[in-house]
């Protein structure tokens, strides 16, 4: 059985709906990067942050996961936990297509994080009016999202998994943000075989073995559909 890491970035959920934030001007609905995505933005100016992300919080019951989401919970279903997906969003779109096996390494909008007690809880409201924590009745909660600067979640999951992998795929990525950006050139360092699906073709430091350009609402279900064919008895 072929074990496989996909890696999904922001142009898997750009076609639900969901803004990429990042436009040509460098700016996220009109905010500098370091003034909404950053520990130290939060410092300063906590109020606009947190509106910041409960804006976008509220946004997303009005998207659904799309043709590339479900396509990829189909391909769970089919070869199990040989599938870990590895995303950088922090949108639900996978959960709700239906991947159980999934690492969010950049954190997820549905979760709070206190700065108080370390608790990680699933959080639908709003963060600007100070709600006490679950867990310790403190009102230090902040987006359980990974700013600029920080650390990313699982990592040593993610690599371990990466190293032993046999297919690597990279899906709606730009692949200039480290460390998920240096995946491809681990994976393929160890023998596996490297796949990319995009928009266009990313700044790979270690060329794809195999790169399909065009919308991930196409060429993902087009690609699982491929595989699932491989992997039926």
């Amino acid at each position: 059985m072929t074990r496989m890491v996909v890696l999904t970035g922001a142009g898997i959920s750009a076609e639900s709906g969901v803004p990429t934030f990042r436009g040509a001007d460098g700016l996220w609905e009109g905010h500098r990067v370091e003034d909404v995505a950053t520990p130290e933005a939060f410092e300063t100016d906590p109020d606009t942050v947190l509106a910041f992300y409960d804006a976008r919080r509220r946004a997303l019951p009005l998207v659904e996961p799309n043709s590339a989401h479900r396509a990829l919970a189909r391909l769970e279903g089919a070869i199990g936990d040989d599938l870990l997906v590895v995303t950088q969003n922090v949108d639900d779109l996978h959960e709700r297509a239906g991947t159980g096996n999934l690492v969010h390494m950049h954190g997820e909008l549905l979760r709070a994080l206190c700065l108080a007690c370390g608790a990680r809880p699933v959080w639908h409201d709003d963060l600007i009016d100070r709600p006490p924590c679950p867990a310790c009745g403190e009102r230090m909660l902040r987006p359980d999202v990974v700013w600029f600067g920080e650390m990313p979640y699982e990592l040593d999951r993610i690599e371990q998994a990466i190293v032993v992998c046999d297919m690597f795929v990279s899906i709606g990525t730009s692949g200039s943000v480290y460390p998920a950006a240096g995946y491809a050139a681990l994976a393929a360092a160890f023998g596996a075989r490297t796949v990319e699906l995009n928009l266009e073709p990313s700044d790979a430091v270690v060329p794809f073995d195999e790169v399909r350009v065009g919308p991930a609402s196409r060429h993902v279900p087009e690609w699982v559909e491929e595989r699932i064919a491989i992997h039926r008895p």
